[in-house]
């Protein structure tokens, strides 16, 4: 069986043992602070992304500054998609903070790329990202960027935010979440978040066209260990080299 190709994006997010029956029908409304915020936030990402496009198109990096910046939208947004419309998995409320927020159960990271393709910065973002934006574009009722990787807007009847709602009322009239739909919904969550990445030129890793679920990321595959004892073999426990 060949390994699993670990995604340069991360997105995990971990459910709450204890999930209120009700409150996910306020939880749009006490989250509009933050959506004023992300706004303002998503206008500044997508002035970072075009200043990003001819850093790397020149010098075929992405400005670490304007990298971390942008992860950190993100990394906001996720939180706040989980905690008030995709997925509801927690009643905790999310931190105003572009920085990871370790003790908080939603979380995203984008590994930084030392380099980046100077040719794909031109195509993939529009032509290669095309059947990642019909996909996604079920999962979330557009072409992937109303879910909240591009915008604060919401509700656009896609698969996400249906299963979601799904999800909550079986929580309302049985005080359980159902695990299966939430690993499910973090599947799909995992995907658009990829291209998202992908689209906003922070990685070259092209998408797969695959649901990894769970409330966490694949991990990375082992290395094979080489053979122990006899001559000319690794030491006991050591990795071969």
């Amino acid at each position: 069986m060949n390994p699993v190709t670990v995604s340069p994006v991360r997105l995990e997010a971990f459910l709450d043992p204890r999930l209120s029956r009700w409150m996910w029908l306020v939880k749009w409304f006490l989250a509009v602070p933050h959506y004023i915020v992300l706004f303002f936030l998503w206008i500044a990402f997508s002035f970072v992304t075009f200043v990003a496009f001819f850093a790397i198109l020149f010098t075929a990096r992405y400005p670490r500054a304007l990298f971390d910046f942008n992860v950190g939208v993100m990394r906001w947004n996720w939180r706040v998609a989980y905690y008030a419309h995709t997925a509801l998995g927690t009643d905790r409320y999310p931190p105003f903070t572009l920085a990871e927020a370790p003790d908080y159960p939603a979380h995203f990271d984008v590994v930084y790329p030392e380099r980046l393709s100077r040719g794909l910065v031109l195509v993939k973002w529009w032509l290669l990202a095309i059947p990642q934006y019909i996909v996604v574009g079920v999962f979330v009722g557009d072409w992937g960027w109303g879910w909240g990787w591009g915008g604060t807007d919401h509700w656009h009847g896609g698969l996400v935010y249906f299963l979601s709602f799904v999800a909550v009322i079986i929580l309302a009239f049985t005080g359980r979440y159902p695990v299966h739909l939430f690993d499910f919904l973090l599947g799909l969550a995992r995907w658009v978040a990829r291209v998202g990445a992908y689209a906003a030129l922070m990685t070259d890793a092209y998408p797969p066209f695959r649901l990894d679920m769970g409330p966490q990321d694949p991990p990375p595959a082992e290395p094979p260990r080489a053979p122990t004892g006899g001559p000319g073999t690794a030491e006991p426990g050591r990795w071969g080299g």
